[in-house]
């Protein structure tokens, strides 16, 4: 379980050092923000346009990603129901649904791909899934649901997707890789430098932001952030080995695997997304921190179950 607690110490001091900025207020009063906008707008495109540069597209019509698919889709719209029933908003259970279906696929994934799983190969599905499918959705409705997303014309309404930072980057790395052709290094590499400053951007504004912040699970949000805890962490991972073990018959090594992926915490780039639409923004950092949390004993406990 070394990668396990390697990646999950790696993230802890990042999140650490941001919260002793904030603390000090060596930033002052807008570095959040500005962290934010600079992983949103600039970062977060870069690292996305290089990593599906990359993958092998191949990777779409794998079995562990259908079970992936199918598992993720149904967590998010167990969410999605409730938040309908109980009238959280659009802006709110889009936020809600993502943290309790999207997984940290890229920072921690990859590492506990490598140490538990034997091959951070494993992570491009889901990747690709929630880069090419989950995000460019979610952060349409967030932009439609905006202030001023109402007052948009029909065209524009058409191609938010396609107008989003995030959403360009992954799809210029898609088409780079079915192209099957290669960057030269000197286009290819300033856009790595750029995107090596994503998850320590997405991290440190997560840490600036627990500066007096009170403990999660309280308050307001109370319901929307304990529901999508125990989606992610423990439903989640339960209806991913059901649908590996039941309905695609994957063998033992296959279950491990997407078991593994479902039981990762929420991704910190949520937290990203609602800060950029100022939506459920606590919602958002109490949920991941929560489920990051969680994860040391559920992936403990998946890898003595199923390893």
């Amino acid at each position: 379980m070394g990668g396990v607690i390697t990646g999950f110490a790696t993230i802890a001091t990042v999140i650490a050092v941001g919260y002793l900025i904030g603390r000090r207020g060596s930033l002052g009063e807008n570095g959040r923000e500005v962290l934010t906008r600079l992983g949103f707008h600039v970062a977060s495109p870069a690292l996305l346009f290089v990593t599906l540069a990359g993958a092998d597209l191949a990777l779409i019509f794998s079995p562990s990603l259908l079970v992936t698919a199918v598992t993720t889709l149904a967590i998010a719209g167990l969410f999605i129901a409730v938040g309908a029933v109980r009238r959280w908003g659009a802006g709110r259970t889009t936020v809600g649904a993502l943290c309790a279906s999207y997984v940290n696929a890229g920072n921690l994934g990859i590492p506990i791909a490598v140490y538990v799983l034997g091959d951070a190969s494993l992570v491009a599905p889901v990747l690709l899934f929630q880069q090419l499918l989950l995000t460019p959705v979610a952060l349409t409705v967030l932009d439609l649901t905006a202030e001023g997303g109402s007052r948009r014309t029909p065209w524009q309404r058409v191609t938010t997707p396609f107008r989003n930072p995030l959403v360009i980057g992954s799809l210029g790395g898609v088409a780079v890789s079915a192209s099957g052709s290669t960057p030269p290094d000197a286009l290819l590499e300033p856009v790595v430098l750029i995107g090596n400053m994503a998850v320590p951007a997405v991290l440190l504004a997560f840490g600036i932001s627990l500066h007096g912040s009170t403990p999660p699970g309280r308050g307001a949000e109370r319901g929307p952030v304990l529901l999508a805890v125990a989606l992610k962490s423990v439903v989640q991972p339960l209806l991913a080995w059901a649908v590996a073990a039941l309905l695609f018959r994957l063998d033992a090594a296959e279950q491990l695997n997407v078991v593994v992926i479902a039981a990762l915490p929420a991704a910190q780039n949520i937290f990203t997304y609602a800060s950029r639409y100022d939506v459920a923004v606590r919602l958002a950092r109490e949920a991941i921190l929560l489920s990051t949390l969680l994860a040391v004993p559920v992936l403990t406990l998946v890898a003595a179950l199923l390893g």
